[in-house]
């Protein structure tokens, strides 16, 4: 499905937040996609974000991909997931402004994961729970570089993506976060933190899990 980029404008609760809008006629639902850490480079145009962005549209879903607090054209200053969260949930607003009061679907990528399990939550304790989630490089425990994240419990249906041999986010700090979750953690071979050379399989596995 061929849908165009838009560049929109959304007002959040620190002003100005940068979001690319690929939007279907009729969508079947609204996918709400975070990107990595900003401190890492991190933005909406990250090769993970994007690849999760066209998967979801040639699902049939509206994607919204925001940039972070600092990044691009958003404003405000990197607030370690708590102002990401909130902004997120502007946007999510926004989107359902667009498209209506249709199925959400939430994806995020390293930081952007983390941040989507905050949401997820957030949603669940306003009634309004998200369809279902991606998690692609989730930042869980302690993460070299940055610090240690407490990441929320999530759904069972809930779609883990982790590379063999990350070595931003070990493996491991993911089995022990799922563990406890009884949370299956869907393992690439040889994929990197940025799965160079196998973006395509986070593809292939979030399609087939969607047409199940």
């Amino acid at each position: 499905m061929k849908v165009a980029e838009e560049r929109i404008v959304v007002a959040g609760p620190a002003g100005a937040i940068d979001v690319i809008m690929e939007r279907p006629d009729a969508p079947r639902g609204i996918a709400l996609i975070a990107h990595p850490h900003p401190m890492g480079g991190g933005a909406n145009t990250n090769k993970v974000a994007y690849t999760l962005a066209r998967t979801f549209v040639a699902l049939g879903y509206a994607a919204f991909r925001p940039n972070f607090r600092g990044v691009g054209g958003t404003a405000g200053v990197h607030d370690e997931g708590r102002g990401e969260t909130e902004d997120l949930l502007a946007v999510l607003q926004d989107a359902k402004c667009r498209c209506g009061e249709i199925p959400v679907a939430l994806a995020g990528f390293s930081f952007g994961a983390y941040c989507q399990t905050r949401v997820a939550k957030r949603l669940v304790e306003a009634g309004h729970p998200a369809q279902r989630l991606v998690l692609v490089g989730t930042a869980a425990g302690f993460v070299e570089g940055t610090r240690s994240y407490d990441t929320e419990a999530v759904p069972h249906d809930t779609i883990v993506i982790h590379g063999s041999d990350d070595e931003t986010v070990p493996l491991a700090n993911v089995f022990d976060w799922a563990r406890p979750l009884d949370l299956p953690v869907v393992v690439v071979p040889g994929a990197d933190h940025f799965f160079h050379r196998r973006l395509h399989l986070i593809r292939d596995i979030v399609t087939r899990a969607w047409r199940h």
